[in-house]
């Protein structure tokens, strides 16, 4: 591997192809997102359904802001 160019700032490649690591952390980007989106139980996915009912919003919108904020509206 080459040093950085003068005035480079060394931080990782643009490009997919030189990184070593992608592979590796396009996994654990499709684990926890497959976790993430996990089903819930029964009780808790009705809760949020009702919830979303009540803002005018659909359910997966609803859990999205709950993943995206960790905040129920």
């Amino acid at each position: 591997m080459l040093p950085p160019a003068p005035r480079h700032n060394g931080g990782p490649p643009l490009d997919e192809e030189e990184d070593i690591n992608a592979s590796w952390r396009a996994w654990n980007w499709r684990r926890a997102h497959k976790r993430a989106w996990k089903t819930p139980p029964r009780e808790i996915a009705l809760r949020r359904l009702a919830r979303a009912e009540e803002l005018g919003i659909t359910y997966k919108e609803y859990t999205l802001e709950i993943l995206e904020r960790g905040k129920y509206l």
